[in-house]
Formats: structure tokens, C-alpha cells, sequence
């Protein structure tokens, strides 16, 4: 079996899926209530933190990233190497453009298009987090878009890794002069528990399930009862993220729109970059839509931890890396939708 054909075999959207929208709007909604009628259940939730990282969530996320895990078989990643194409595009957006061309776009809306109506100040820690952004790829929701758009689920995890090792260090010395800081605390407890949480431990669960199961067809089905979990997990995180930003949300509205538009305008035109690039060079679809949901999407417990170690927990720059994450699923949902309906205009798998 090869890299390219390794992930799940092409095949319909479960009903609950194909409403995957509706839900995630229904779950932004639940968590606003939430906020509102229930602080002290969302403070709790809140609390439950390990450098930074929200155990909750950490949780849910794990149940998002255990099903793909479960498709990964270690013996095709070294036919990753025959198909390298993808990987290059992904690394080449998230670490050659993607970080200066949000960098650029916040300088042009905070210091010029919006400059009217945020104060001097504020910009300049709205542009701060936006660059914290735009220097931590995503590790681990792009299991789930990848999931979400038949993507090959050995090719991700390549791809993820790769990214992971790079950022370790490249992020610190990117955001450094972007922000014409010279020393960035990162919080390396942070980077090093979200890799192990993320990527080493649903992935030893994942291999341990296929070892235990043991037949293809027993792993396909036992994939096919388990899928759910995925959606499931998504949903209950977007309400706990909104539940826990709801006084921001609802307090600060305007600020939250004008932080979101580079955000918005960052998101789309990465996606259609890397995604452009992929057609271009003929990557195949179970590639080239998870390369291109890779750079699109944020490490936002990365971001966030930074913002906050640098410029404070009620600081513009974490609040600009929040709007990142509230912003990001219904973005990333949108184009898991287009990445859906453009399958059939990519090449096949390479002969």
C-alpha cells in the first residue's frame, strides 16, 4: 500500500455530516448561553489547564484525531518520499509566505485601513498576535479536516510531523523579527505537551488499535463505528471555545470583526495558494486538500500561551489569537466543503 493510497477508500458523507455546518452553529450558539446563564461551569472548565492547554479540550481533540490515527499505516510512510510534491507545498506556505503575508496584512489593516478606529496601541497588539499566528501552522485539527475531505491519513501525519520538528525551531526566530523582538519566550512545555497529546499518543493508540484488529476488513469497520467520534468532538469544542470567549464576544464585538477580516482574508487566500499549487502540479486530491488545510488553519494553544506569556492575559495580542480560533472552524468548514466539491477536478493517484 502506498502513501497515496493509503487513507480510507472514497466514500459518502454521513447524514450527520453533511449538516456538519448546522451543528457547529447550533454548538456556537449553546456555548454563548452557556457563557452567559453558566459562568462558573465555564471558569471550571477553563481552570483545567496544563501549560496552557485545556485538558477539556485536549480531551475532545483526541477524540477528533483518534479516528484518522486508527487509517495511518507506518509501513507506507517511507512511500512518502515518492510523492513529494505535497509535503513541499506545505512547507513552503507555512514557512515561506504564510507568516509575512499575515504579518503584512495586519500592518496594512491595523496601522492603515482601520486606523481611525483602533488606537495606536491597540494595533499594534492586534498585529502582534496576528504574527503569533501566522508562525504556528496547525498539528492537530488539521487530523480532522484531513478526516473530514478523505484525506490520506499516513500523508497528514507526515506532513504534521515534519511541520512540528520545524517549528520547534523556526517559530521563536520568525515571530522574533517579524516583531522586531529579540528574545521570544516560547513556551516550550506547551509546544512539547501539545506534540505528545496530539500527534504521539492518539497515534500509539491508532497503531495499537490496528495491531489488536489485525485484518484490513476488521480495521475498515471498526474505523467506519468509531468516525462519529470526530464530529462529535468538534462540535463540543466549538461550544466550550465560544462559552468561554462569550463576555469577550458580546462586549467587544467590533473589535473581534475588525481583528477577524485579516484573519478571514489570511485563511482564504493561503487556502487558495496551496490548493492552486496542488492542482498545478497534479497532487492528488487525498494529498492536496490536507497540505492545503495544514498552512490554512492556526496552532492556536501555541499562540495563545505566547500571546499571554508576552503581552498578558487581558492584552489585545491574546485577544487578536483568540479571534483566530473562533474564526478558524467556521472558516475551515467552508472550505472542507469546497475541497469536497472540487475533488473530481485533480488528478488521479500517480501511476
Amino acid at each position: 500500500m502506498t502513501a497515496a493510497s493509503s487513507s480510507a477508500e472514497p466514500g459518502h458523507l454521513g447524514r450527520f455530516e453533511r449538516y456538519l455546518t448546522l451543528w457547529v452553529a447550533a454548538a456556537i450558539c449553546v456555548g454563548l448561553v452557556l457563557g452567559l446563564v453558566a459562568p462558573g461551569l465555564v471558569q471550571g472548565i477553563a481552570a483545567a489547564e496544563v501549560a496552557s492547554i485545556n485538558l477539556v479540550v485536549a480531551v475532545l481533540i483526541w477524540a477528533m484525531v483518534y479516528p484518522m490515527m486508527v487509517g495511518v499505516d507506518l509501513g507506507a510512510v517511507r512511500d512518502v518520499a515518492r510523492a513529494p510534491r505535497g509535503l513541499l507545498i506545505t512547507l513552503t506556505i507555512n514557512w515561506l509566505v504564510k507568516p509575512f503575508t499575515m504579518a503584512a496584512l495586519a500592518v496594512l489593516f491595523f496601522e492603515h485601513v482601520f486606523a481611525p478606529w483602533i488606537a495606536p496601541a491597540d494595533a499594534a497588539q492586534y498585529t502582534a498576535g496576528l504574527i503569533l499566528l501566522g508562525a504556528a501552522p496547525c498539528t492537530a485539527m488539521v487530523f480532522v479536516w484531513s478526516q473530514l475531505t478523505r484525506g490520506d491519513a499516513t500523508y497528514t501525519l507526515v506532513q504534521v510531523s515534519v511541520n512540528d520538528l520545524i517549528m520547534v525551531v523556526a517559530f521563536a526566530p520568525i515571530v522574533a523579527v517579524l516583531m522586531g523582538v529579540s528574545e521570544i519566550a516560547v513556551p516550550w512545555e506547551t509546544l512539547l505537551l501539545a506534540t505528545l497529546l496530539y500527534v504521539v499518543i492518539p497515534l500509539a493508540a491508532g497503531l495499537l488499535t490496528r495491531r489488536l484488529l489485525g485484518s484490513p476488513a476488521a480495521i475498515a469497520g471498526f474505523s467506519a463505528r468509531i468516525k462519529p467520534l470526530s464530529t462529535v468532538g468538534l462540535i463540543a469544542t466549538v461550544a466550550i471555545l465560544f462559552g468561554m470567549q462569550s463576555d469577550r464576544i458580546l462586549t467587544q464585538p467590533g473589535a473581534i470583526v475588525l481583528v477577524a477580516v485579516p484573519i478571514l482574508i489570511q485563511s482564504y487566500g493561503i487556502f487558495a495558494l496551496a490548493y492552486g499549487a496542488a492542482w498545478a502540479l497534479k497532487v492528488p486530491h487525498r494529498i492536496a486538500a490536507p497540505c492545503a488545510m495544514i498552512g490554512t488553519s492556526n496552532f492556536f494553544e501555541l499562540a495563545v500561551a505566547v500571546a499571554i506569556s508576552l503581552f498578558g492575559l487581558n492584552s489585545g495580542a491574546a485577544m487578536a489569537t483568540v479571534v483566530g480560533v473562533l474564526v478558524e472552524v467556521p472558516v475551515m468548514l467552508s472550505l472542507v466543503a469546497f475541497a469536497n466539491r472540487t475533488r473530481t477536478r485533480f488528478a488521479g493517484d500517480p501511476a
